[in-house]
């Protein structure tokens, strides 16, 4: 039921008027819910004495004469020598919490260093932009030199910086790949290092957060050995424990600030569902709604129609490139023209003069719309925007307020809306808003003691110094020393444990682990170290990369490719080269791969990792090996409709990793009036409708997560479901679903029991990317089998339940 805090009385706030609007136009969508809030005032304090003179004036003159709470708490705690994270809203102003102790020390010794992190290129410009701003004229501050050294950073620049520069503003592939695995042309920064801001760091998460821990432990260790033992400084969305994320990224104890005393403009948020589309069906003759994406392009044009400067967030590249296609396309319609030239796509992967064009003109009102990735997410001030369209779930409930929160940063009223995509875990929210709306943001998940993240850390660590077993002790890391010094790759010597070269013909089989390739052959994002090149085959241009790994359900023969606009379909794939060769095309279908998954059991669980909650129900968490095969594609018109499939002959992948497994006793279907030959569509149902839940509870995409259901698996004996983390050792996403195994299965339960559809379709128990065709699916079976589950763990003993065993 649509709700709102404003009374019967009280005039419609901006946000209001929008979405009525919109309700409007599109009477065959559904607003299911919306609230206004209120806006908040500000909390002012007085500014630090220890502040810096010089840096006073200058905020003087930007007419900043005080600070609200959390940045002097901020600004206190950090200047006290304490590890220290901010978390508070978006456009509350972390970043002068964490500038005032860095620049006043930096004013104070001239040769105090800082280090910055970014998790993206956009922020990071924007952060040079504006520390040179407000640094220009102090005369304190005149040899600080901030300097951005990334990838676009031009090769004869780069020795300068490395020279000269007190501020450098990096990202963690930069600190592995240039400052440690080269550190001693780095001398001079670490002996001087004494500060390291952390910035956005609640989007150091899954994999990427356990490399990206890793980085910077071997950061403080590489910083401690030149003498120098900087304060890490964290700026993070609103989250949960935000300390405990800190500490689980550095290794060491950290203070947070969590009350948030900026002030914040009214806001409405709402919750929309697309309609159905008339006379199409998808598979097994499931009702289609509107794709999401379609749904927000036709949002995105009106609202830029009525005047509103607005934002859409999308899931991929290829999304961002079809919606700002799409808003054009509809603007053009409306007869608006000028306006259709005024939309723009952004995401990563552009040359980064493009980038920042499409900033500065987003940023000066030049652009009145952009469709993109949540590259745009974080911390870029980017002027005045009325409105943000969230399409699907981002991941997190940090991320969703994050996005929302890019609109109304100059304190007018604004609109955020959240568009469903056509699966159980965006139908769950828009018809249980408290799920979204009244949930605390969670804590990020990730895993820095995954032995497949962990063991080349390590060996990078002794490259660039030899490993002590205080350093062993630190990363958690006595089995992986041990593995690597059976296999020859590490040597202990009086002064510690050394890296060992091996002949070149046995570096393959090491994955690269050799004294001067260490480095380059860890991927901090999560995939394999090489990369698939992207070739247009008709003039050899490369259009762009991806993931080895990712190549066979991306890439392969006959699959859609999407750059810039343009799009290409795959001529061919070479795996033994790196290669996959395209061709322009434009056809008026989307594909997707299909495969086949097997999944063993590698070793028993521990007591601690597993759970038997009833005599029918066993729950266990297990280390497991996937093996996935692309057997084919499936083509869709762009409305949803399945056109065909297509065979494929390409290699399995193999995969090793953790899995979240339960297991039925054959006799609980029995007694659910469940016959044998229903159990199999039974449990794959429920299998996808857990996939699509649970990343409302661990910080994960569906994509990130993989499902087998079998009604006898060969390890178990008996009916089993598997929720497997998609990368090697595993992210910590099934173990996020072992400890929350009670409320994930309530929720899965809820969501399928709840969807309208008769036998199934992509808001319950359909799944885009299902191997077999989401094929047998048995909905009924599924709602029976979910509902008992969750009966047997409400009579558990809770004093035994996985979370207890696992604090």
């Amino acid at each position: 039921m649509p709700s709102t805090s404003q009374g019967p009385s009280a005039p419609p706030s901006f946000g209001e008027e929008l979405l009525d609007i919109l309700t409007q136009r599109f009477s065959d969508s559904t607003c299911t819910f919306h609230v206004t809030e209120p806006a908040r005032g500000a909390t002012w304090v007085d500014f630090p004495e220890w502040v810096s003179p010089a840096l006073r004036r200058a905020l003087d003159e930007r007419d900043i004469r005080q600070l609200y709470q959390h940045q002097r708490e901020t600004a206190e705690s950090a200047w006290a020598g304490r590890d220290t994270v901010v978390a508070t809203g978006t456009s509350s102003g972390k970043s002068l919490g964490y500038l005032l102790p860095l620049l006043s020390s930096c004013s104070q010794n001239s040769a105090a260093c800082a280090l910055y992190l970014s998790p993206t290129k956009a922020l990071g410009t924007d952060q040079i932009s504006s520390v040179s701003s407000l640094i220009a004229g102090i005369p304190e501050l005149s040899t600080l030199y901030p300097a951005t050294y990334d990838g676009d950073t031009p090769i004869e620049a780069r020795r300068p910086i490395r020279d000269h520069s007190r501020f450098i503003v990096t990202n963690p592939d930069m600190v592995h790949t240039s400052l440690l695995a080269h550190h001693q042309r780095w001398a001079r920064l670490f002996r001087h290092l004494r500060w390291i801001v952390i910035d956005e760091s609640h989007s150091y998460r899954g994999v990427f957060g356990a490399h990206v821990a890793l980085v910077l432990r071997r950061l403080l260790r590489l910083a401690a050995s030149y003498g120098a033992n900087p304060v890490v400084i964290a700026a993070s969305a609103t989250s949960a424990a935000p300390a405990e994320h800190l500490s689980l990224l550095t290794g060491r104890a950290a203070h947070e600030i969590t009350e948030d005393g900026a002030p914040r403009g009214e806001r409405t948020i709402a919750l929309w569902e697309p309609g159905f589309l008339p006379g199409v069906e998808g598979e097994h003759g499931a009702p289609i709604r509107h794709p999401a994406g379609s749904e927000s392009a036709q949002l995105m044009s009106r609202l830029i129609a009525e005047g509103a400067r607005t934002v859409t967030f999308v899931r991929s590249r290829r999304q961002a490139e079809t919606v700002s296609l799409r808003c054009a396309e509809n603007l053009i319609g409306m007869g608006r023209r000028e306006d259709a030239q005024r939309i723009s796509s952004y995401r990563a992967g552009y040359l980064a003069e493009d980038r920042r064009a499409i900033e500065k003109a987003l940023d000066n009102g030049d652009l009145l719309g952009v469709a993109t990735t949540n590259a745009l997410e974080l911390g870029i001030d980017i002027g005045g925007l009325d409105a943000v369209i969230t399409t699907g779930f981002p991941g997190t409930v940090a991320s969703f307020w994050q996005q929302a929160g890019r609109a109304g940063r100059r304190g007018q009223g604004s609109l955020a809306i959240f568009v469903a995509r056509d699966d159980p875990l965006d139908t769950y929210i828009v018809h249980h808003p408290d799920s979204l709306l009244g949930t605390p943001v969670e804590r990020s998940v990730f895993n820095p003691w995954n032995p497949f993240v962990l063991r080349a850390h390590v060996y990078c660590a002794a490259v660039e110094k030899p490993l002590t077993d205080e350093d062993i002790t630190f990363f958690h890391a006595e089995q992986v020393v041990a593995d690597l010094a059976e296999e020859g790759l590490l040597r202990r010597r009086p002064r510690g444990w050394f890296p060992v070269a091996l002949p070149a013909a046995d570096r393959e089989q090491h994955e690269g682990l050799c004294p001067d390739t260490a480095h380059s052959a860890v991927s901090l994002r999560g995939g394999s170290a090489h990369e698939v090149l992207l070739v247009d085959a008709t003039d050899g241009r490369m259009i762009g990369t991806v993931d080895s790994a990712r190549a066979c359900s991306q890439v392969h023969p006959g699959a859609l490719y999407l750059h810039r606009g343009e799009s290409f379909v795959v001529d061919d794939l070479l795996l033994d080269d790196h290669l996959a060769l395209l061709h322009p095309a434009t056809p008026d279908y989307t594909t997707s791969a299909r495969s086949v998954t097997d999944i063993a059991v590698l070793s028993e669980p521990s007591p601690e990792e597993s759970w038997h909650p009833h005599p029918g129900l066993s729950v266990a968490n297990v280390d497991v090996e996937v093996t996935d095969h692309v057997v084919g594609y499936m083509t869709r018109s762009f409305d949803g409709e399945i056109l065909g499939t297509t065979p494929l002959d390409l290699p399995p992948q193999v995969l090793r990793t953790r899995a979240v497994a339960y297991t039925v006793d054959p006799t609980i279907f029995d007694s659910l009036g469940i016959d044998p030959s229903r159990i199999p569509g039974s449990l794959h149902a429920a299998e996808h409708a857990a996939i699509g839940i649970l990343p409302l509870l661990a910080t994960c995409d569906r994509w990130d997560i993989g499902g087998v259901s079998t009604a006898e698996h060969p390890d178990t004996l008996l009916p089993t479901v598997f929720v497997y983390d998609g990368h090697p050792g595993g992210a910590g996403f099934a173990d996020c679903g072992f400890r929350l195994f009670q409320q994930w299965i309530t929720a899965t339960y809820e969501a399928v029991r709840s969807c309208s559809c008769e036998s199934g379709c992509p808001s319950c128990i359909q799944s885009p990317k299902c191997g077999n065709g989401n094929e047998p699916l048995d909905k009924e079976g599924a709602i029976a089998l979910l509902g008992a589950l969750v009966t047997m763990l409400e009579t558990a003993d809770p004093e035994h339940g996985p979370t207890s065993s696992s604090a």
